[in-house]
């Protein structure tokens, strides 16, 4: 229960960037949808790095996968943001 509220905080921290950034400037320009999409992503990317880091036991595989999950939550935030794989779901 400790780890799920260090998430969520963690979470409510990286999300409060965008929102700051929001009032000092018009280059960023997030929606509602916005936030709770990345507010998400955040989220369970934080709970498997959790899952693998208390699961795996050997630190090669567990520092292995924790760069899988890195990867993937890099790739889908970059085609959420700029459409790099050209899916249904890019960004503009």
């Amino acid at each position: 229960m400790k780890r799920l509220s260090i998430i969520s905080l963690a979470v409510v921290f990286l999300l409060a960037i965008p929102l700051i950034a929001m009032q000092f400037t018009n280059e960023v320009n997030w929606t509602f949808i916005d936030f709770v999409i990345m507010g998400v992503l955040l989220f369970a990317t934080g709970l498997m790095i959790n899952l693998v880091g208390t699961r795996v036991t050997k630190k090669i595989h567990r520092f292995a996968l924790i760069v899988l999950v890195l990867g993937i939550f890099l790739v889908i935030w970059a085609e959420l943001a700029v459409g790099i794989l050209g899916t249904l779901f890019a960004g503009s």
